[in-house]
């Protein structure tokens, strides 16, 4: 019986040698089965010269590749070839070129896919490669020990980090790669990463329609801030909560559970196939959210393989290990069975996944119930939600109200900043600071000059009511 064409089986009807090609993507794969002499739904066809290409074959793939395959001849009626390819654990090359049998295709690896691919089959990853052009003068410090405090609060780090330099969490990590830095530690830990990486930032849009973008943001920075700052972006900015109050409790019901939201956006982060130069997209409508990232499977996974129960076989292993040591992640290859719990228990349907060989892309469905419609003539990028809405106050951290309490009294901009833990001045502001003078529980006291070197703030009469019921 022949088996229909797939990941691991091809039909030809002739010879040809560029077909030599597609044997070299299946010794670079799953290795698999080429069969000439059979047309496009599996018929033999019958083959001229079946008995010399019999003889033929074995030596010409011999001499293009320097492998040896099977090659069978199947008498009958109509004689076909059968060519027996197995798996290669080191690299292939055809005639200078490396291929690679992706589904039902076979695909010519260039630039940054054939470097990684390179570096699997000699057992390395992408981010753990030295990267020679930096020092650790690059890595900034301020993100390093707030990664050491959150997987001390985890305790996955002991308490005697916070006290140790640098250079020695980093090498304690094993993100050196003999005397230099490696890939994962300017990503995970860098200050300027689109200085040494194409594409490591991702984008967020809101769409009205596929064809109208009607306002986008970039988030930049180190993966873990990157992390922190968009999800509070997609819902302080992005997503619109259908309100309602029990008792004098306001209660905000999202399109989506944060949960699953966080946990996709992470599994983005961790696993995306950052040699690509392509960053993570996130597309949001008022019914649907699709998070689209560049990144491969594991060798011999499938759809199926990924929405079922597996083991973690994370593309980066190095920026895995730190999310996971920081309490990001975990590491039994749980994040698409989180996801799904997280949209069970909301009552929203679960994600859709579209896999293709480069890219995974998932999609968020709201019910009808949760999706407030807005209109394209109410939208712009400094007001993103209805005047019939109320905003989404920043109420759920501790950050928040330690600021608030700093505003009882007019103060400056740096005295909150500093109230609020962030060291980070970008990210103050885009998740306390703006939030809070925008939903009118902050205000200016000289409003006629926005930017003087004297400006102060204070809370408002609504901000005092705000923290008097949190409090």
């Amino acid at each position: 019986m022949i088996v229909k064409e797939n990941q691991n089986t091809e039909w030809k009807a002739i010879w040809k040698d560029e077909y030599l090609a597609w044997i070299c993507g299946f010794a670079n794969a799953e290795g698999g089965k080429l069969y000439i002499g059979l047309d496009n739904k599996g018929n033999p066809v019958g083959l001229k010269d079946s008995r010399k290409l019999l003889e033929d074959l074995p030596n010409k793939i011999n001499n293009t590749m320097g492998i040896t395959v099977n090659v069978n001849l199947h008498d009958g009626d109509k004689e076909y070839i059968e060519i027996d390819v197995p798996p290669h654990p080191v690299a292939i090359s055809c005639k200078g070129a490396f291929y690679y049998r992706s589904g039902a295709t076979n695909q010519l690896l260039r630039g940054a896919a054939l470097e990684a691919f390179i570096l699997r089959r000699r057992g390395v990853h992408w981010d753990s490669s030295p990267l020679p052009r930096v020092d650790i003068a690059d890595i900034d410090e301020n993100v390093v020990r707030d990664f050491c405090a959150r997987a001390i609060r985890k305790g996955r780090l002991d308490e005697t980090a916070l006290s140790e330099s640098v250079e020695t969490v980093i090498e304690k990590l094993r993100m050196k790669n003999g005397e230099y830095l490696t890939n994962a530690a300017l990503l995970v830990f860098g200050k300027e990463l689109e200085r040494l990486f194409t594409g490591t930032y991702i984008k967020i849009g809101f769409f009205e329609t596929d064809a109208d973008l009607i306002y986008q943001d970039i988030v930049t920075g180190s993966l873990f801030t990157q992390a922190d700052r968009t999800l509070d972006l997609v819902y302080f900015k992005y997503l619109k909560a259908k309100i309602s109050y029990k008792g004098i409790q306001r209660i905000e019901r999202y399109p989506f559970p944060e949960a699953a939201l966080r946990e996709a956006l992470l599994n983005a982060i961790v696993h995306k196939d950052y040699s690509s130069g392509v960053p993570i997209q996130i597309s949001v409508y008022d019914d649907k959210i699709y998070i689209a990232n560049n990144c491969r499977l594991p060798e011999s996974w499938t759809a199926q393989y990924l929405l079922g129960k597996h083991s973690s076989q994370p593309f980066n292993p190095s920026i895995a290990h730190v999310f996971y040591l920081a309490g990001f992640i975990e590491s039994w290859g749980r994040g698409i069975e989180k996801i799904c719990h997280a949209c069970d228990e909301d009552g929203i349907p679960r994600p859709e996944y579209t896999v293709h060989p480069n890219d995974i892309m998932i999609k968020f469905t709201a019910p009808e119930d949760r999706i407030i419609r807005r209109n394209a003539g109410s939208i712009n990028s400094e007001h993103t939600r209805s005047k019939s809405v109320p905003p989404r106050y920043p109420s759920s951290t501790p950050q928040v109200l330690a600021v608030l309490r700093a505003a009882n009294n007019e103060t400056s901009r740096s005295v909150l900043q500093e109230a609020s833990g962030f060291s980070d001045r970008k990210h103050f502001t885009d998740t306390i600071f703006r939030p809070l003078l925008e939903n009118g529980l902050l205000e200016m006291t000289n409003p006629e000059k926005p930017r003087s070197s004297k400006q102060k703030y204070r809370l408002t009469n609504q901000g005092r009511e705000f923290l008097h019921n949190i409090r």
